[in-house]
């Protein structure tokens, strides 16, 4: 590898390590926020929240790293072709498409990570996630105290408690039962404790009152008492067994989709096609987009007002390229036999970058052309 290719190289990955950093830590920040709340909210710990957070990194880190490589080329062909270093390898001999070659390089390098992320990390990560998240689901006691909040822990039960001591004796608690085919009850108490036991969670009401409704003949039964023992797993519906979602599957099953797949997720061959073709088109576009940068801003021909239009240009390019990628997905989804079309922005925009470095050696040969054939 030539020097000049060793030098921009280093200054497109040092520039790509900032920028990937600072676009991670602007995502995790706003997701974070809403995280911490409902996690610290359902009485979770601080290292669940570390858990969750660590879980969400890989799909962070492929949201943003086509943008930090975009950014990174584009920085660094900017202040290149001011301080004049791009002009000074165009004079040694160097053309358009011979400088790009590290910009290549560096793309296929971020391809690579971005492959990995989407084949491996993501997949093992999200399924890790979910099972994580029903766990915490399934965690009656976090769904259920909450002081001062009407909860439903399960269809047709309401709960409402007050206050929580310091020793767990929950204050005030009403409880109501309303389902179909069953009669309504409602139970209150000044005082109530949540054990633990090995058939599941007992509620412990003591000091209250249960009101029975009969709809048949509207009559109600009120009974008085001292304790009374409420098995609070009984309040929760019984979920059903957890469907893994389309992007916890490995590539392999995604392209080569069974019944029992189908059946699991609940998706059909369209949504399977949609998601394993993505990752397939996915790790082409850090490529895609460190190449545009650096070809749409080559193609523009020498100002002392800078190169902003091109910058400008490049920026709409690759948002042109991502709405591409809704419409492609939309396209899939609706037949997967047109999954051609999630290749098709990454062929648009190598495309426009290989025709941009043309255009770039073309303008800059015009002036010694012209020369050469002056009388």
């Amino acid at each position: 590898m030539a020097r000049f290719d060793r030098y921009m190289l280093s200054q497109c990955l040092q520039l790509f390590g900032f920028f990937a950093l600072l676009l991670v830590l602007v995502y995790w920040v706003n997701q974070a926020v809403i995280l911490f709340d409902r996690l610290i909210a359902d009485g979770q710990t601080a290292l669940v929240f570390l858990e969750f957070s660590a879980l969400t990194l890989p799909n962070l880190v492929r949201l943003v790293l086509p943008i930090a490589a975009f950014s990174a080329v584009l920085y660094v062909t900017n202040r290149m072709s001011a301080e004049s270093e791009l002009t000074v390898m165009q004079t040694t001999g160097y053309s358009a498409r011979r400088m790009a070659r590290p910009v290549v390089f560096f793309g296929l390098s971020t391809s690579l990570m971005m492959a990995v992320l989407m084949h491996f990390l993501v997949p093992v990560s999200q399924e890790r996630l979910a099972i994580r998240q029903a766990e915490v689901s399934a965690n009656v006691t976090g769904r259920l105290l909450r002081e001062g909040t009407f909860t439903h822990p399960g269809r047709g039960s309401t709960l409402y408690l007050r206050d929580i001591t310091e020793n767990g004796e929950l204050l005030d608690v009403f409880l109501a039962e309303a389902r179909p085919g069953q009669r309504d009850q409602i139970f209150t108490a000044e005082r109530a404790f949540l054990v633990r036991t090995d058939e599941g969670p007992r509620l412990v009401m003591i000091d209250g009152m249960s009101q029975t409704l009969n709809a048949e003949n509207q009559t109600l039964f009120v009974t008085n008492f001292n304790d009374l023992v409420i098995d609070i797993a009984s309040l929760v519906d019984p979920s059903d067994a957890r469907k893994p979602a389309l992007r916890e599957l490995s590539t392999w099953a995604l392209l080569n989709p069974t019944a029992r797949a189908f059946e699991r997720t609940g998706q059909g061959r369209n949504a399977f096609a949609q998601e394993a073709h993505e990752r397939l088109s996915q790790p082409l576009f850090p490529l895609v987009a460190a190449l545009v940068a650096f070809s749409i801003l080559m193609s523009a021909g020498f100002s002392r007002f800078g190169i902003w239009k091109q910058i400008v240009a490049a920026v709409i390019i690759l948002v042109f390229l991502k709405a591409l990628e809704g419409v492609a997905a939309e396209r899939i989804l609706s037949d997967h036999r047109q999954w051609p079309f999630a290749y098709l922005p990454s062929v648009i925009g190598l495309s426009i970058a290989f025709g941009c470095l043309r255009y770039a050696d073309r303008v800059r040969r015009r002036p010694k052309a012209t020369a050469e054939g002056a009388p």
